[in-house]
């Protein structure tokens, strides 16, 4: 007979996700509404962990505050928590506050769900210059990441985005947009005084590749053009097509899109207003960069940024590009590459590092023999890389989790499966987690947060629906009632 938890009838199967964004959320709600739990095969008992001491991971600190589609995410992960039959473990860092033994000895199955905070590598001379950021890194800035400073040198007038996808433009516009337009959103008053005074007044983003190649989305491409103050500028050499693009053009209705859309948009730069707007967006295509220097030239040393070299590129036929031999300077006076995520290693599980991912097989994670760990899987960005939508995360838990669901009968099983137990075992350990009824508290502190400045400025005309609370220290307080 075998000892298995699933074969165990007195308790549920007992299963820790560590990472409470999206995919974390997404998997747990599979597997509690799975036609094994819900046909009575098995309990199951679902421990959610987040290493911040609020929910929703990459909604809450890696999208652009303005976006149109955020409300919507956070209300749908909102229901999934709210239900009450999963539990919400904030402020616990895997590594740190619990390691993989700490698991194994609580828990039957563990899945990792821990996304990418990181930037990708840029490999050209000059990125380490004064002046050259990371986009994820910006992104954690705006959006009031608690592990970030507070500060950001905003004084470039021009400045250069390279990337072509839905985070280059977040970041470019965040850049580039006038900050009295974000007050309506849930963004820190530090980074609208920061954005307030910036004097930036052309954005430049440069992709590889055409427009019929771009790797960001219409909501997206749309988004620009929201802008008060803001003209976009497009170059008609950009917009030749090779006979890849004209193909993709033809069959793919988001291509067409957003092609017919920057096309558009380039012919009516000819009949704008006759005040110009006090900023700019520049989109250019067929860019790729060489090198990044600074006034000198140099692209070493201590120096700051003074401008970014590209060589012109060319459709090879195929959408594919290849270089011309022809290059091109830009004075700019700060770098943001945008070019993608890339995932972290965990402790005690092997890690691709090419790739920045956990190495499985269906989200089984595996050792370093290629073998599946017994209990341990993986889902998210952490298991596939960081491509695709927020939605095509869904398909992804329902793959490991349908892996779980076939191992459930030879999980190992936890030594200690009390629920109570891994809570005695964080207070033992001065571990100030936070929960689900304290993310409530929370919640209702940022909107009553919104609400008062509302109201201190209500001759502006402006509705701050929230304020986001930033220090981790204030956020725990708060979340576990000691705020009186």
């Amino acid at each position: 007979m075998s000892n298995s938890a699933a074969t165990t009838p007195k308790r549920p199967l007992r299963v820790a996700i560590v990472g409470a964004g999206p995919a974390g959320v997404y998997a747990a709600d599979i597997l509690t509404k799975s036609n094994e739990v819900k046909d009575g095969d098995f309990e199951v008992s679902i421990d959610l962990f987040e290493a911040y001491p609020a929910p929703y991971g990459l909604i809450r600190y890696g999208v652009a505050p303005d976006h149109p589609r955020i409300k919507g995410i956070v209300n749908a992960l909102h229901k999934v928590l709210d239900r009450g039959d999963i539990r919400f473990l904030g402020n616990v860092t895997y590594g740190r506050d619990l390691k993989l033994h700490d698991f194994r000895a609580f828990y039957d199955a563990v899945i990792f769900s821990t996304g990418a905070i990181k930037d990708a590598d840029l490999n050209i001379p000059g990125v380490e210059l004064d002046g050259s950021f990371g986009g994820a890194d910006f992104v954690s800035w705006y959006d009031g990441h608690p592990d970030v400073s507070r500060e950001w040198p905003l004084d470039a007038k021009e400045i250069a985005v390279i990337g072509n996808g839905n985070v280059a433009l977040d970041v470019a516009r965040m850049l580039v947009k006038h900050a009295d337009e974000l007050l309506s959103t849930e963004i820190p008053d530090n980074v609208y005084q920061a954005l307030k005074n910036s004097p930036v007044t052309d954005v430049h983003v440069f992709g590889r590749r055409g427009p019929a190649q771009v790797k960001f989305t219409p909501l997206e491409l749309r988004e620009l053009s929201h802008a008060k103050d803001v003209d976009i500028v497009l170059y008609p050499e950009d917009f030749e097509f090779d006979e890849a693009s004209e193909e993709a053009i033809r069959t793919n209705n988001q291509t067409k899109t957003m092609v017919n859309t920057m096309t558009n948009w380039l012919v009516e730069e000819h009949a704008e207003a006759e005040v110009p707007s006090s900023r700019r967006l520049h989109l250019h295509f067929l860019h790729s960069p060489v090198e990044i220097y600074d006034a000198a030239g140099n692209t070493s040393g201590t120096g700051t940024v003074a401008g970014i070299k590209f060589e012109r590129m060319q459709l090879d036929g195929t959408g594919n590009v290849k270089g011309t031999g022809e290059y091109i300077d830009y004075p700019v006076q700060a770098v943001y590459r945008a070019i993608g995520y890339h995932g972290s290693p965990l402790d005690e599980l092997e890690y691709d590092a090419k790739a920045g991912v956990i190495p499985n097989e269906g989200g089984r994670v595996l050792d370093a023999d290629g073998n599946p760990v017994p209990g341990i899987y993986a889902t998210g960005w952490i298991k596939r890389g960081p491509v695709g939508l927020i939605g095509h995360t869904k398909g992804d838990a329902l793959e490991t989790i349908g892996c779980l669901l076939e191992d459930r009968l030879t999980l190992p099983p936890a030594k200690n499966p009390d629920p109570h137990a891994i809570i005695a075992l964080l207070e033992e350990r001065g571990v100030e987690y936070t929960t689900w009824e304290g993310w409530n508290r929370l919640d209702a502190h940022e909107a009553a947060l919104g609400k008062a400045w509302t109201e201190a400025e209500a001759d502006t005309g402006v509705v701050r629906e929230r304020v986001k609370v930033v220090p981790r220290e204030e956020m725990i307080r708060i979340s576990r009632g000691s705020d009186d």
